[in-house]
């Protein structure tokens, strides 16, 4: 079991029991939900009959389309950066797509039927969890304090000396386009990047409470962070 990790909002919903989330160094905010697109011509009324590509069961993403159909939807799960071809090679109808593919689905003749990321801030007027930073809450209390502080450091240094991690995030994007790289980190890597806050911890809170009404996740009465 690995100490500390980066794992979608989802993923910790399930591991609350083992993890306690860190307060820096999360991926949250506006605007920047996953997107539900298809060939032109689908209709967002055909998708509780349809098979659903999604980046991975246990995402947010996955989780979101989950809470939007009121159930559990019919889901395959495929990498992240498969999605899109697959859909406009007629594999799947749908997909729900993250990351680089808010800005270039477009490119796969692809249209938006639904931002997710909308349709929750619509319904309860928080920011959108994406994911965060997980640490085992058997790590001793001084440590994770450590570990946080470090990250939240780490971001500080990182939104005052933007260019000196160009090169770094180019070598492994996915997207290589210049400017898609710097529209994913403008819209990702915010203010509750370097720390979540009561507004962010509210939407976490927000998100897995719903989760749990609907039986997406198993229910915990843990505390959300590692730290007190």
């Amino acid at each position: 079991m690995l100490d500390i990790s980066k794992l979608s909002f989802a993923a910790i919903g399930h591991l609350q029991d083992k993890y306690g989330l860190l307060r820096s160094g999360a991926a949250l905010g506006r605007g920047c939900g996953p997107l539900v697109v298809a060939r032109p011509g689908t209709k967002l009324a055909q998708l509780e009959s349809k098979k659903i590509a999604v980046p991975g069961l246990w995402t947010t993403a996955c989780l979101l389309l989950g809470l939007f159909m009121s159930g559990k939807p019919d889901v395959v799960p495929l990498p992240f950066d498969k999605i899109m071809p697959a859909i406009q090679q007629g594999s799947f109808d749908f997909g729900v797509i993250i990351h680089e593919g808010r800005f270039t689905f477009k490119k796969y003749g692809l249209v938006k039927l639904l931002d997710l990321g909308e349709w929750w801030e619509s319904e309860t007027s928080l920011p959108i969890p994406l994911g965060g930073i997980a640490i085992r809450r058997d790590i001793g209390q001084k440590i994770v304090q450590k570990v946080d502080a470090a990250i939240h450091a780490s971001i500080e240094y990182a939104f005052n000396h933007r260019s000196e991690t160009d090169s770094y995030i180019k070598k492994y994007a996915q997207e290589m386009d210049q400017a898609v790289i710097r529209q994913h980190i403008d819209l990702y890597v915010n203010n509750f990047t370097s720390e979540l806050g009561n507004e962010g911890a509210e939407a976490i809170a927000r998100l897995f409470d719903t989760a749990r009404d609907k039986k997406l996740i198993p229910q915990s009465d843990l505390p959300l962070f590692a730290s007190s």
